[in-house]
């Protein structure tokens, strides 16, 4: 039996696991791409933009930080990050769950194409694809995804 997790508000000092964490689980689902190299942008991306507009929900263990979900006011989930020792587990559809709940009405989100584990997560979620693009940051093609109750 593994240990329960809890979901929380985030607070302003959960700041340096929650950017150490994005920065493990997307080097891990991204060996070749150095996110070590990209930190700095993404924290100052994280304070700006994240922080400022989404609602941040976390999750616990012994109070370690294994995951994230933030989600704007108009239902755009930016990030949807679980610890890889947690992958495959209840925790991503916990922190889905309460998305939904921030959201009730309408979750967009763009994931990248090359990435079928995620895309597969989000449709057993019930989120389907309605179009395609390209990510302004990484240039990387992406799939748009919604769900709608």
């Amino acid at each position: 039996m593994s240990t329960p997790f809890h979901l929380r508000r985030y607070h302003a000092d959960d700041e340096d696991a929650a950017i150490a964490l994005w920065q493990q689980t997307w080097q891990q689902a991204y060996p070749g791409i150095d996110f070590a190299a990209r930190a700095g942008w993404w924290r100052a991306r994280w304070r700006n933009e994240l922080v400022p507009e989404a609602a941040i929900i976390v999750a616990e263990q012994t109070e370690v930080l294994i995951g994230f979900v933030t989600i704007d006011p108009k239902g755009y989930l930016d990030q949807l990050v679980v610890s890889p020792a947690h992958w495959g587990s209840k925790l991503a559809d916990a922190l889905i769950d309460e998305a939904k709940r921030l959201s009730p009405e309408c979750i967009n989100l763009l994931v990248n194409k090359d990435n079928a584990r995620a895309i597969r997560f989000y449709a057993r979620n019930g989120f389907l694809p309605v179009g395609e693009d390209v990510n302004p940051t990484s240039g990387r093609p992406v799939l748009r995804m919604e769900w709608k109750p």
